[in-house]
């Protein structure tokens, strides 16, 4: 009898210390994603794309039994694209989860909260932003940008037209806000670098609607190629029509939020021609093997824009930042992945990227050029790879 209650408190002794260890593990099998996703206001369009980009690339990993044994966890929260609701949205994920990845909706919340990822030291930080002024390693030691910054972008362009025409005039027209301004200073130097005059530099307000006094200016100037930066759509379309009705001619060009397929179309007959660095391969591009591309559009057979892309993208560097650190044996700490992230180098991403890619300091500096096609309602290749040392 004695032995029997001795064997019975034995038992239950064991199942006490035990009963909190599958949870437990499980939670340590998990790699786990938060966002901060603008999935309502005016960012929804690729706050949309996003979620489902990443959505779909832990879908697909978890289908094929995971990363090093652990399950990826995705734990989004709508942010409107508002930062004091994307802090919130932060700090509740990252107290109810053991977050190691965070996407970002905005420069300003990137910036907010680059104290609490360094306080954290938990974490590792990517977003919707490529602001220039979060490529500093020193600075946002636990973030980076899944493609090139803003002055990266112009630098692209830049080398670009100075291949297609040495000497050019070039014109920089941007909106008036912080991620208008962002390139400009420094793409005047990487321009006179290049050998190219910037022939003349117009500020608009964001929503511009009358830009004849603008227009004037650019007609004076005589620019060989327009580059527009701080804008998703408006004012470029008046623009275009209002350069064409006085036979300027200059080549319009853009930079990534203006450059979804979806956005450039809805100029209609303005579009034609009109071109711009984008550092992903489009859903439709069949151009060269892209297996990637195909397993998504096996997925989503409706064109997906280049936010799901970035999103997409976003969560396959996540994932191989988590392998490389699980892989040698190190703790998930925010240092340990960044440092996994940073040894990248010439990696495929299944033709999301043309060319192989490697991560640089917070970047990954590559780019092509891509022409409107009104009539095929495409954005058509009209340059190789570039990518900047």
């Amino acid at each position: 009898m004695r032995r029997t209650v001795l064997k019975s408190l034995l038992a239950t002794a064991v199942l006490a210390a035990t009963a909190g260890l599958p949870a437990a593990q499980a939670a340590d099998k998990e790699i786990v994603i938060g966002g901060s996703i603008p999935m309502s206001g005016v960012f929804a369009f690729a706050g949309i794309g996003i979620h489902a980009g990443i959505q779909d690339y832990v879908k697909m990993t978890n289908d094929a039994g995971g990363i090093e044994g652990h399950m990826l966890r995705y734990v989004p929260e709508d942010s409107a694209y508002k930062v004091d609701q994307s802090v919130a949205a932060f700090k509740k994920i990252t107290s109810q989860n053991k977050v190691n990845f965070y996407y970002g909706d905005s420069t300003a919340f990137s910036k907010t909260i680059n104290p609490e990822l360094d306080r954290a030291g938990s974490m590792i930080m990517s977003g919707a932003s490529f602001a220039t002024e979060l490529n500093d390693p020193q600075r946002f030691p636990y973030q980076f940008i899944a493609g090139p910054d803003y002055t990266q972008q112009f630098g692209i362009l830049l080398r670009y037209i100075a291949q297609q025409k040495p000497g050019a005039k070039v014109a920089f027209v941007y909106s008036d806000t912080e991620f208008g301004r962002d390139p400009i200073e420094s793409s005047r130097g990487v321009a006179k670098e290049l050998g190219l005059n910037v022939a003349i530099e117009i500020m608009t307000p964001p929503g511009a609607v009358d830009v004849s006094t603008e227009m004037a200016k650019l007609r004076r100037a005589r620019a060989d190629y327009t580059i527009f930066h701080g804008y998703i759509l408006g004012p470029i379309p008046e623009f275009i029509s209002q350069s064409r009705q006085l036979g300027l001619q200059t080549q319009f060009m853009g930079t990534f939020w203006t450059m979804d397929n979806s956005t450039v179309m809805q100029m209609g007959e303005a579009a034609e021609g009109f071109m711009g660095v984008m550092p992903y391969n489009y859903y439709y591009d069949d151009s060269a093997p892209a297996p990637m591309l195909e397993k998504i559009r096996s997925m989503r057979t409706e064109y997906q824009n280049v936010p799901y892309i970035q999103g997409f993208l976003s969560a396959m560097l996540y994932a191989e930042s988590a392998r490389r650190t699980l892989a040698a044996g190190q703790e998930m700490s925010a240092a340990n992945l960044k440092a996994a992230l940073n040894s990248i180098e010439n990696f495929d991403t299944g033709g999301l990227i043309g060319v192989p890619i490697s991560i640089r300091g917070n970047t990954i500096p590559v780019g092509r050029i891509y022409r409107a096609d009104v009539q095929a309602k495409r954005m058509v290749p009209a340059s190789d790879w570039i990518v900047l040392e």
